[in-house]
């Protein structure tokens, strides 16, 4: 069906890749989005930098109800596809070691601006600072509620790609999940991912601020939640950095619940340490310096403590079981976990509209025809990193084309 008239709710990522992908095949696209600019989400990612994607993506890395659902949709359009695709718009992306991707400019204000560049010379109508107040699907179309008066446009197909309830102040507030759910759309309930941890830190007071690899591990009793390896900060309420936030889904799944962290000091340091210790068994050589070899200097002080080691404990004096006591602590290092923080300080939520309920293949509502989803609104959530931004794009370029080309 040629020149369909399509509108789309959010200029975010994936609702920017969707119209790209639309106005691409023909279609005229109308995008709407509540900010004074498009993508403004996008320029607090990277902490400016913009992590754009993440050579890693894939669909194991996600948490969804259905596998399948993501395998469908990274075959259709996956990291390669879309460092392709954002090379033609002129971005262009370098990868670090562990994979994570960013633009060569090194800022996510240039890819704001070559995003609405080429929004513009896609002939994409763009209507900022325009709130979406209902959508009406009808005999012929879905008509979207403009604003607070009665002004109304009906389109033949909309894409929904309004974000979630993450970063409220840039305007995702999760307006229109009830909305969507009086349409006959179930709604997972929405909760914060990738936020920082809440916990008892009382023990950890010292460590605020300290900044290392570590390993976790997330337990609701005896039960394994997750397990996730990176960077990991101590502060001041819990724990932030990628390594904790990763896990935030998982906790806010349970609210009010009290859940254990496990922390692994020492996961990709641990050999070293027992090498050095090994050497320097039978000398005078103090446990605390011995720690400091691979360790924040705040940290043996603490870690020694917890362990019942005397703080000027030397090697040649320490018995077996101290040593494996302390290796011990530093491998499994228990805090309880009591929360996350709010909306405001996520990077992205989780819960929304079911992936069960939406076409993997068009990102087409299985519920009300002609409504389409991207990014955010579903429920999937990936690890920090580029991951949720690749999803963005994944599904962007999916529900962009479906919306087009679909029947």
């Amino acid at each position: 069906m040629p020149h369909l008239h399509i509108g789309i709710v959010g200029a975010g990522p994936a609702g920017i890749m969707a119209a790209l992908e639309a106005a691409r095949r023909g279609a005229r696209v109308t995008l709407f989005d509540t900010n004074a600019v498009v993508g403004r989400k996008i320029l607090v990612t990277g902490n400016g930098r913009c992590n754009i994607t993440n050579v890693h993506a894939a669909p194991e890395k996600y948490a969804c109800a259905d596998p399948e659902f993501l395998r469908v949709a990274f075959a259709r359009c996956g990291h390669q596809g879309t460092v392709a695709r954002l090379r033609d718009l002129g971005i262009l992306i370098y990868s670090t070691p562990d994979g994570w991707c960013y633009p060569l400019s090194e800022s996510a204000a240039n890819v704001a601006e070559i995003l609405a560049a080429a929004l513009e010379l896609a002939g994409v109508e763009v209507r900022l600072q325009t709130k979406i107040a209902d959508i009406r699907p009808e005999r012929r179309g879905i008509t979207l509620a403009i604003g607070g008066g009665p002004h109304t446009q009906t389109f033949d197909r909309v894409i929904v790609a309004c974000g979630g309830k993450a970063y409220p102040a840039l305007g995702s507030r999760g307006d229109l999940f009830p909305i969507l759910e009086s349409l006959g759309h179930r709604i997972v309930p929405i909760r914060p991912a990738l936020a920082p941890l809440t916990a008892d830190i009382r023990r950890f007071h010292k460590l605020q601020g300290v900044r290392l690899d570590v390993g976790l591990t997330l337990y609701e009793g005896d039960r394994v939640l997750g397990r996730t390896i990176g960077n990991m900060m101590f502060t001041e309420y819990g724990f932030s950095g990628p390594a904790a936030m990763d896990l935030a889904h998982l906790v806010s799944a349970r609210p009010g619940t009290y859940l254990t962290l496990e922390i692994n000091l020492l996961p990709n340091v641990k050999v070293a340490l027992e090498e050095l210790i090994a050497r320097k068994r039978h000398e005078p050589f103090p446990v605390r310096v011995a720690l400091g070899a691979v360790l924040p200097p705040k940290i043996p002080p603490l870690v020694m403590s917890v362990a019942g080691m005397r703080p000027d404990a030397r090697l040649c004096d320490a018995s077996e079981a101290e040593l494996a006591r302390l290796m011990e602590t530093l491998t499994s290092l228990k805090a309880t976990v009591t929360g996350t923080r709010g909306f405001q300080f996520a990077q992205v939520s989780t819960g929304g509209v079911p992936v069960g309920e939406v076409d993997p293949a068009t990102m087409a509502s299985r519920i009300v025809p002609g409504l389409h989803f991207a990014g955010e609104v579903l429920d999937v959530v990936g690890p920090c990193g580029g991951y949720n931004l690749q999803w963005a794009w994944t599904s962007g370029a999916i529900a962009g084309a479906g919306a087009a080309e679909g029947e």
